[in-house]
Formats: structure tokens, sequence, C-alpha cells
């Protein structure tokens, strides 16, 4: 949720028109965090004042206004040396308007301005106190407390640098935040820190860097250091001890520098590849084009440095090509994604499966009391999914839970579970807050995620990087079925030396194997589905059941077709069909079934039989060749059979489309649905 986008040129002139460029363009790739408003700061004219332009809306309104002001901004003044600062939101206090949006400002004079990621959770104590101390507010948001925050310790500390002021207001904040700072008061500077929230840097230069490592500096240790005081508590916020590295500096380049900040990968690949990644409490400031990374107070497992990794990201990846939506893209790159995941672990010559990143901890894994599986949204499904095969080849109890439920029980957890915390971005707050719990409790972490780099698979123990590739819109889909296939590979590492599984093992790799090309003919279906669609647009509900190994595809194809059409729709157990949803049925309410020639057949059969009764009007999802199942309904799409358990992958494709189509026809923003977002930092 929201994007936060910086750009600092030192001795690299570009005109104030560019550097625009720049950061209207950052704030179209993370787009998909938010778009409900959007905004940016830079040097005003004569570089005197601080020029902030915001707007409701998606980007584009943005540029637009930007470009209704360009008079006023002599876009064409080129600036040597330059910091700034973007952010595009999805609202979590305040209602979206131009008052709410990013960047906040510390007073009229934009004496500091700030963007924001995440949620304060005590903004009301520091509201409170700067108010008393006769700070006025404009808007409604958590983050304008941070801004004024900064303004009182300047005007305390006049003496104080900026990533020293910003070290003093970041003691002062508990919840979750990436945070990037600009001011009038520091020309060409720039301070960012994160807690719980995605930032990462991204560093450009002519020559080659003079390091890949940039080392960690530490404040002074001391008492008040470690305090837990906050505002409310006190009539005067603590002060912490200046820190001895006030000017050391540590330059990766002497000359021309520029840097990105940005809160995901996919917004500074098309300026470069070479990128830092901050931890939770790094404080990094630019000063003079030289980049820092400090810490306030050291802890024994930390590292003395920040590797600059080396993105595999191409930029191609990131954008639609001759598709109309990125959704639209990354189903149908689903025959290649779902490869990208079984590459160099599957070994479809000797029937053997390699996962490198928890190969280790394996013998651990065998010996465990349980597995847990935790994560939220279509990630929570493909757990579901593949729930049955891992007790059935592990033989272990395994456990399925919602993160934020997880939390709300306070869940025991003890030192032999090993538990698996699944999320496309890595950062998803109630699943991040869910793994520290249980690492707290001793717990073998296993981190399932589609970004490298990211919170969960920085603090996990061991884990699986499902190689989808960047998944830009904001309802999962080849990361879903990438989740599904890494899970199914670590059910088939953990039986490998069970020879009464043999048998079973065999014809799962053997499904795998030939996964690529049933994806490719179960998209073939898209114009059917598109003439489903064309008749199901205008209905309000839509209930879909199945059992088994499909009841996953029932809950993600609900859960896709109210995110992207709004339409209610639900995911029914069809083995619950008796027990309350069967009176619903009628000939007006849509009914998608799921029957599979799979152990579950004849109990979905007598499910279909129930709903045909009641003048239903069942539309079927099959096999290929199935014409006796088929004859049950007037709208049928077959797909490929494949062995029982991976039959979901296919199966769910064709939901991924209807709702897509659905939505087209309704007129929705596919990729960006209302009131979502795809990465969600905040509980």
């Amino acid at each position: 949720m929201c994007g936060i986008f910086g750009y600092i040129n030192y001795l690299t002139p570009k005109s104030r028109k560019e550097i625009l460029e720049l950061l209207v363009n950052g704030l179209k790739r993370l787009e998909y965090r938010g778009y409900d408003s959007a905004g940016v700061a830079i040097d005003g004219p004569d570089n005197k004042d601080v020029a902030l332009i915001k707007n409701t809306g998606k980007v584009q309104m943005l540029q637009t206004k930007i470009e209704n002001q360009s008079a006023d901004l002599q876009m064409e003044e080129k600036i040597e040396t330059h910091c700034g600062i973007a952010h595009t939101r999805w609202a979590t206090h305040g209602v979206p308007n131009e008052v709410n949006s990013h960047p906040h400002r510390s007073d009229d004079n934009h004496s500091f301005v700030i963007v924001h990621n995440g949620i304060v959770t005590n903004y009301r104590e520091v509201k409170v106190f700067l108010q008393k101390k006769g700070y006025y507010f404009e808007s409604d948001t958590d983050t304008e407390v941070i801004a004024k925050l900064i303004l009182m310790f300047y005007k305390e500390h006049p003496t104080y640098s900026f990533r020293e002021l910003v070290e003093q207001v970041v003691q002062q904040l508990e919840g979750a935040f990436a945070l990037c700072f600009k001011s009038k008061h520091f020309p060409g500077e720039c301070v960012a820190t994160r807690r719980g929230s995605p930032l990462l840097v991204g560093i450009k230069t002519k020559t080659r860097l003079a390091t890949d490592y940039v080392p960690i500096l530490y404040g002074k240790e001391s008492d008040n250091a470690h305090s837990e005081h906050r505002p409310h508590c006190h009539e005067k916020i603590p002060v912490l001890p200046r820190s001895e590295s006030t000017s050391e500096f540590q330059p990766l380049e002497d000359k021309e520098v520029e840097y990105f900040f940005a809160s995901d990968a996919s917004a500074v690949i098309e300026h470069t590849n070479r990128v830092i990644y901050f931890e939770d409490d790094d404080v990094a400031a630019v000063k003079d084009g030289a980049l820092s990374i400090h810490r306030l107070r050291r802890s024994l497992d930390d590292p003395h440095s920040r590797e600059i990794t080396t993105l595999k990201m191409e930029l191609q990846q990131i954008m639609k090509g001759n598709y109309s939506h990125f959704m639209q893209k990354e189903i149908f790159e689903q025959p290649d994604s779902v490869v990208n995941t079984m590459r160099g672990r599957v070994n479809f010559d000797n029937m053997t499966i390699n996962l490198g990143g928890i190969k280790d901890y394996i013998p651990e894994i065998k010996r465990c009391r349980r597995l847990m599986l935790i994560g939220c949204g279509t990630s929570y499904h493909s757990a579901i999914a593949t729930r049955q095969l891992l007790e059935e080849l592990t033989e272990l109890p395994v456990m399925v839970e919602l993160a934020s439920d997880f939390l709300d029980r306070t869940t025991p957890v003890f030192r032999d579970d090993v538990c698996f915390f699944i999320s496309q971005s890595g950062e998803t707050a109630d699943t991040l807050m869910a793994l520290r719990y249980c690492k707290e409790r001793g717990a073998l972490i296993v981190g399932i995620t589609n970004t490298v780099g990211s919170s969960i698979c920085r603090e996990s123990h061991c884990g699986v990087h499902i190689n989808a590739g960047p998944e830009i819109g904001v309802a999962s889909t080849k990361a879903y079925t990438s989740q599904f296939i890494s899970l199914v590979m670590f059910a088939l590492v953990m039986s490998e030396d069970r020879i009464s599984l043999r048998q079973r093992r065999t014809e799962i790799i053997e499904g795998l194997k030939n996964l690529q090309e049933q994806i490719k003919a179960v998209l073939m279906l898209d114009g059917k589905v598109q003439e489903l669609a064309k008749d199901l647009y205008q209905q309000k509900s839509l209930l879909i059941m199945g059992r088994g190994f499909n009841f996953a595809t029932c809950l993600e194809g609900a859960l896709k077709v109210k995110e992207l059409t709004y339409m209610h729709s639900e995911g029914i157990m069809a083995g619950e069909l008796k027990h309350g949803p069967l009176a619903l049925i009628d000939d007006q309410m849509p009914v998608l079934m799921i029957v599979m020639r799979d152990p579950v057949y004849i109990k979905c059969m007598n499910a279909l039989q129930q709903v045909t009764s009641r003048e239903g009007r069942p539309i079927l999802i099959c096999e290929e060749g199935d014409e006796e199942t088929s004859s049950m309904a007037s709208k049928v799409l077959q797909v490929p059979r494949t062995v029982d358990c991976l039959q979901g992958i296919l199966t769910v494709i064709p939901m991924q489309l209807l709702s897509y189509h659905i939505a087209m026809q309704r007129g929705c923003n596919v990729d960006c649905p209302r009131n979502l977002a795809k990465s969600v930092t905040v509980e």
C-alpha cells in the first residue's frame, strides 16, 4: 500500500522538467500500490523554496496538473544537484483529497516535506502533544505528525544534521512505516528510513562502483537510546545523544551519482540494476553525493554492512506489451511462470526434486511436530490447495491459518513446529507479524515469496523463491500457481525416501512435466470464457462450488470475482450445500461447479443433482471428453485432465479469465480495483 519514489542527482545536471518526468514515471511504476491520490515535492524556481504539487486520482491526473503549472515552474532550468520526492497513496487515514495527499509539509514555508508508506499507530498521542505546543494540523492523516515533529526538533536543536533530526523523530513513532524526507534547510540532501514497510535505493554511476558494500555506522550507545518513552508520557519528548559519526559519510563515488529511493524495485529497474534493500531501523542519508547508512543501536546479529545487489529483473517484465492490462498479461504468462518456478529444481529425467533454499533443513523438518501454513488472501488459498497433498506425502498434521486470525488467537507455537509463511510481496504486514511471533517461540521459519530481498525473505531461516516474475496487477494470478507448485515440490522432497509413495510421486512429477502445455490449452478457452462473462456480468451474485483438491479453486475464484468485478461471490464446499447454501439456489442464482473425475467425483455429482433439481442453472468446469458430466449443464468449460493434486492449477485459470472478462464488461479498473492495493503493508 502506497508507493514512495525519491530521486537525487548529484553533479548530474537535470532540468526541472526531467526531474519531474523521472518522479512521475517512478510513480506510474508504483501505481499498483496505491492510486487514490499522488504528489511530488521539488525545489521551486531559483531553488529558493519547495514546490508541492498534489492531486486526487491516478498519477496521470497529477501529470496533467504539473503540465498546467509548467509556466510557473521554469521547467527548462538546469539543476546540478537536487532532491525530489513523490508518492502515490492508498488511503488509511483521511479521505482521498488534495490536503490528505502526500507529500506532507511541516509548515506553510515547507521547511520539511515527507512521504510515508504505512501506519503510525501512536499518531493521536503525538498529535495531541504537538497541538499543546501550538502546532496546527491541516490534514486528517497520521503522516502529518511526522512532518510537524521534525520541525519541532529542528527548532529546538538547530545544529543537528538532517539525519540526526530524522533519528530523533523515528524514536518517537510506533507502527509500520517507510519514510523519505526532504528539507529546504538541507538542499540536495535526502534521508530515508523504514520499519516494517519496504524501502530500497538504486544507485547509478557513470563508472564502476567503488565497493559492493556500504558500511553501517552506529550512534552512541546509551540508556536513553533504549528508552520506550513516548510523548503522551512526558511533557517534553526525550532527545537522544547525538551520534559520534555526524560527519562520517562513506562515499560510493567521488563524482557524478544518482540515487533512486523506492518502495519496489520495479520503479528503479529502468534506471539501474544496482540496489540496496534497507533493514528495519536503518536510517539512510545522502549528502554531497555520498550515501551512508546508520543505526541507532547495535544488536548481536547485525552485519557490518549492507550489500549492493544486482537485480535480475528486466524492464520488459514490468511492461504490458501487447496486452490490455497487466493482469491479462500475467494470466497468459503462466505457461512460462510455472516452468520458471520448477527450473533447476525438478529433474524430469531421474524424477528428483532439489530445493536448494531448504535442502539443509529437510532432516529437521521431517522430525517436526506439525506443519503450519500461514498467509492472507490468495496466498492462504494456495496453502489450502496443497494441504491435502502435504498431509498425504508427509504424514504430518498440517494447519492452514489466516495470518490475522492466527495472531488474534495468540495460537500456541512450539519449538518443534515448522511454520511456512506465504506472501507474493514478502512484505504482507499480518503475515510478517505472525512470522515474528512464531520465530520468538523458536519455530523453524520457512518463507515462500516472490520478492528477493523482502522482509519475509530476510527474516526466514530458509525458504523457496517462487520465481514467478514481477506481478503488477493487484489481483494475484501467476503468483498463486507458482506458490501452489512450490508447495507441491516441497511435499515431493519430503517423501523422496518413501518406497510406498514412489508411484504417487512419479505420477505427480509427470503431471508437472505436462503442465506447461496443459496451461496453454486452458488459455485457448479465453474466447468461451469471454462469452460466458457476457451472460454473467449483470448478475448480482455468483456461487462457486467444489470439493477435495478443487475447493481452493472455489475460494480463489470467488476472491478474484469480488476483487475485480465488485460482485458478491462465494466459494462453497460442495459437501456443505445441504447445510445452508442450498437455500440460495433457484432459477435466478448463477452457480458455477467444478466437477472432476477424481476420488470425490460421485459426491460432486450428488451436489450437482441437488442444484438442478431445484431449478438451479449450473455452469460446469470439467475434464476434456467428459460428455456425461457436461450433459448436466448448458454451459461447460472443459480443461485437460492431470493428476488430481495438480488439477487446481488448471481449474483456477478459467476463474481468473472469467473475473477479468466480467470486470471488463462492467467497466471496472482491472489492474487497480477500488479500495485495494498490491502490497498490504499495514494490518
